[in-house]
């Protein structure tokens, strides 16, 4: 498999897992919290990595700067759901308090204030809305960062390994024999 499919198969799993956070907005009317909203943010980071990729089908050093590009955005997102499945994990007396909405902090706060909100959580992000298998939104969030930062770094590998065969295939052999 070239990297070229891999990186539209990525492509497709991000844009599957933010069709299906938009269904729980949607339909289901579940807001997102502001750690959600991030979250998402670097969903969209990964899938628009992969995209870029798919469409440049880049060589083997092109391929590995994308990967790692995907790594860093799995990362952060990988914090980001980290940090709200640890308030999902505090006693309800230890949960910060829930403050204004993401549309009232960007009219109201400064910049700074609003990233730190956004970034620390509040109370709302604590909240466990919707599971599966045990899992809440934010632990299968935090479970396909993972996922995408492993995916990343096997396809930086596969991309170097494959340039260093490639050139040891194609380097020419020099064999001179002396005359006798």
């Amino acid at each position: 498999m070239s990297f070229r499919s891999c990186a539209a198969l990525g492509a497709v799993a991000c844009a599957l897992l933010l069709a299906f956070g938009y269904y729980l907005q949607y339909a289901q009317g579940l807001d997102p919290c502001p750690l959600c909203l991030v979250q998402r943010g670097f969903f969209y980071g990964v899938m628009a990595v992969f995209l870029a990729a798919a469409a440049h089908g880049p060589k083997a050093r092109a391929a590995a700067l994308y990967s790692c590009l995907v790594f860093l955005f799995g990362l952060g997102g990988a914090a980001a759901a980290g940090r709200q499945v640890w308030l999902q994990q505090l006693p309800p007396d230890k949960v910060p308090q829930c403050g204004p909405d993401l549309f009232f902090m960007l009219e109201n706060f400064p910049l700074s204030r609003t990233l730190e909100k956004l970034f620390y959580g509040t109370g709302e992000c604590a909240v466990v809305d919707w599971s599966f298998l045990g899992l809440s939104i934010a632990g299968w969030s935090l479970a396909w960062f993972v996922a995408f930062c492993v995916y990343a770094l096997w396809l930086a590998i596969r991309a170097l390994r494959s340039s260093r065969i490639s050139s040891a295939n194609t380097s020419p052999i020099n064999i001179t024999t002396a005359p006798r």
